[in-house]
């Protein structure tokens, strides 16, 4: 299944994108895709369903955060052996760990807003999943279990918020808008290999990312256990697993985005994003 949310901001209703890539409504079945309705017993249900008879979303609608009710949002840094050459950094022995503010949790479509003293603003592509159960202390053998679903983050980052003011990473990664997620959640029976998808981005027309999750030094199980022998991961976390390299810091000269330009992001099997990037009023 893809499982959506729709609607103005706010106000979105839970969805899902049936085989001719419509919308179906679904909120006569739940009330959204909140942490109670990630479950695999929940999920499970709405699998039963006979799509085509859910009622039918005509015209273009606003797609919201997929999920709802989020918790945490972890990243690990540093998690593609070519990204981590691009920046001239060794690889970890073991996976970086940070985290992303909520505020900045964003529709797959919506502007992304720098802020007015950010000048070194940059992308990053990554598969991300979300927790369908709680997870303390799992194996990697039963970590695939815990998850309900797999989405595309876009890890916006300013660089300078994040490398030139000391601490950590998370002053640039956390402000508004800095994170784009969707725009569905695609649940783990649609995935093939999830160590074998293609990821890139876009930007202005212009290929700067060109990936292949393979290139992941801590493949998805492995970050899942990980993490939860260190806290709880709660249903509707959202975990980012990384950026392949092409990201503006990592070019000769650097890139970094500024206002008007549009960034399209897309990984095998779980759709696309485009956001227009503007600046703080």
């Amino acid at each position: 299944m893809k499982l959506l949310r729709y609607g103005p901001k706010g106000k979105e209703k839970p969805g899902l994108l049936d085989s001719d890539g419509k919308i179906r409504d679904l909120s006569n079945v739940i009330d959204d895709f909140s942490p109670d309705n990630l479950t695999p017993k929940s999920l499970a249900r709405l699998a039963k369903l006979k799509v085509a008879k859910l009622p039918l979303i005509k015209g273009k609608r606003r797609l919201g955060t997929p999920v709802t009710g989020t918790q945490n949002f972890v990243c690990v840094g540093l998690n593609y052996i070519d990204h981590a050459e691009e920046i001239k950094m060794d690889l970890p022995a073991e996976p970086v760990l940070f985290s992303k503010h909520l505020s900045c949790i964003n529709g797959p479509n919506d502007d992304v807003v720098l802020p007015k003293r950010a000048k070194k603003a940059d992308w990053e592509v990554e598969l991300a999943f979300v927790i369908g159960t709680r997870a303390k202390n799992v194996t990697k053998k039963d970590a695939m279990k815990y998850i309900a679903g797999f989405t595309i983050v876009n890890d916006v980052s300013e660089r300078a918020f994040q490398l030139e003011h000391g601490g950590q990473w998370m002053k640039g990664k956390s402000c508004e808008t800095f994170g784009p997620v969707g725009p569905w959640l695609v649940t783990p029976d649609e995935i093939g290999k999830v160590q074998r998808l293609n990821l890139f981005t876009e930007v202005n027309g212009k290929r700067m990312q060109d990936g292949t999750t393979k290139n992941m030094i801590f493949p998805v199980a492995h970050v899942v256990s990980y993490i939860s022998k260190f806290f709880t991961l709660m249903p509707g976390d959202i975990v980012c697993t990384g950026t392949p390299a092409g990201v503006g810091a990592g070019k000769k000269p650097q890139i970094f985005l500024k206002p008007g330009d549009t960034m399209r992001l897309g990984i095998e099997g779980l759709g696309e994003q485009v956001c227009k990037v503007v600046r703080e009023k």
